[in-house]
């Protein structure tokens, strides 16, 4: 995928606007976009143009002219690709568009390929690997905290943290290595205290990261809430009220919903993806068999399980369908929110003895709704919003969202470990820089101060065309 010496052209906008973006970018672009580009000016030449220069013209093959367009200049090495760039903002018409990018193509420039622009920033050194994977997170994000995590990141953010911890390892690295080339003359260039000090510093922090990959990941790519329970108990009737429009089908039939439906909202900065589910109960019906099964997989996949009753229902059975749930989600790390629905059509004794005698767990929630006439559903979203730590997204601790971040993160704790534990039995120099060495090379994984075409290629390869 890494190609050197190729000038470049992709799309950079979506379609659903009035104008588009054309980028191109590569040693040719400036010579390229010459061959298309009749200025308004005809005193103007783009080569002699500096950086930052805005040109208003044409978009021309021979003597036809295609759109009236505005082409900006950069200049190597200030440019998004850290090479000459040229966009040209022309009018959105698909037609136009696909003109230009022909042109291009038949003047030199090659289609560039997915993330082949940020690719380039990176190996030129515009920004690390890090902040690059987060140029795709901010494209994507859908939420005020998953947009200002991806901002944090590409800002260099939690690059700046990892680079001082491995700049921090590699220059005790070097006074351990040091003290093997002398090691017949017994000298010790690194104290042995203060390197402790350090590991012990450097796992703390690694491990902290790590931990914060629960949230950030759950910020990321939302937060999945299952909705589930008995048929007829009004799940599709909560969601169409959560989303505030009927995106399920209600029906007083039992097993109207057969398959997986899902949607998404944002509380407090923070996406939800709600997932209503098969009625769960013994049936004979293979179609609504396989729905049940559906149901029990995407519990396992959830962060929170929504179990919904009918406060008509008769306390056992309530009490039964939570202890399966509570069997199917045990050793896992999930909320159970046990809903009560349909609470209008109760009187308040009946809520009163709900509310004692329902098997309620130690963070779990028991809650009271009418998902019909929508009472109740104010607390619904307070206590969903509880489910992420508000704390750590007020705060300016670094949150990571990346699952290649946390993998490296957790290899750089289990090597410092091993080092921790090499020095409390007196391990030989040796064998304690091959673990310090270690931490070293995943730190540099996460920023791409050591990678391979493999990695660059896996992680490109899922941005958008034209990024």
């Amino acid at each position: 995928m890494i190609r050197t010496g190729v000038t470049i052209c992709a799309p950079a906008t979506s379609g659903g606007g009035a104008i588009a973006i054309i980028r191109i970018s590569g040693p040719e672009s400036i010579s390229i976009s010459e061959k298309i580009f009749s200025p308004s000016d005809n005193e103007l030449s783009i080569n002699s143009l500096p950086g930052y220069t805005v040109v208003y013209g044409d978009i021309i093959e021979g003597s036809e002219t295609i759109d009236d367009v505005l082409l900006t200049l950069f200049r190597s090495p200030h440019s998004y690709t850290g090479e000459d760039s040229i966009e040209i903002s022309c009018h959105a018409s698909s037609y136009i568009q696909r003109r230009i990018l022909e042109l291009l193509v038949k003047n030199g420039a090659k289609p560039a390929f997915p993330g082949e622009f940020t690719q380039r920033a990176f190996l030129n050194g515009k920004m690390d690997l890090s902040q690059a994977e987060a140029v795709a997170d901010v494209i994507a994000s859908a939420s005020e905290a998953s947009h200002r995590i991806a901002m944090s990141q590409m800002r260099g953010g939690f690059s700046s943290e990892i680079k001082k911890l491995r700049s921090d390892l590699l220059q005790f690295a070097s006074m351990i290595e040091l003290e093997l080339d002398f090691g017949e003359e017994d000298v010790e260039f690194a104290d042995r205290k203060e390197l402790k000090e350090l590991i012990l510093k450097v796992k703390s922090i690694s491990d902290s990261l790590a931990s914060s990959f629960k949230v950030g990941n759950a910020i990321k790519n939302g937060i999945p809430v299952v909705i589930v329970g008995k048929p007829n108990s009004g799940k599709s009737t909560l969601l169409n009220a959560l989303l505030m429009e009927e995106k399920a089908i209600v029906s007083e039939i039992p097993g109207t919903t057969r398959d997986i439906i899902e949607d998404t909202i944002n509380i407090d900065e923070i996406e939800y993806r709600f997932i209503d589910t098969a009625g769960l109960h013994d049936t004979f019906d293979i179609i609504e068999s396989l729905g049940i099964k559906k149901t029990h997989e995407k519990i396992i996949q959830a962060s929170v399980v929504m179990l919904i009753d009918e406060a008509i229902d008769s306390i056992i059975d309530i009490n039964t369908r939570v202890k399966n749930i509570r069997h199917i989600i045990e050793g896992l790390d999930k909320k159970l929110m046990i809903i009560i629905n349909k609470s209008d059509l109760a009187g308040d004794d009946l809520l009163d003895d709900l509310r004692n005698n329902i098997d309620v767990k130690s963070g779990e929630e028991l809650l009271f709704i009418s998902a019909k006439n929508k009472t109740g559903l104010e607390i619904l979203h307070k206590k969903l919003s509880e489910v992420v730590d508000k704390g750590m997204l007020s705060s300016d601790s670094v949150i990571i969202n990346n699952i290649r971040h946390y993998d490296a993160l957790i290899n750089i704790s289990g090597s410092l470990e091993r080092v921790i534990a090499g020095f409390d039995v007196n391990l030989p120099e040796d064998l304690i820089a091959i673990d310090i060495r270690q931490a070293i090379h995943y730190l540099g994984e996460i920023t791409g101060e050591i990678t391979s075409d493999d990695i660059l290629s896996n992680i490109f390869r899922n941005f958008c065309i034209g990024k």
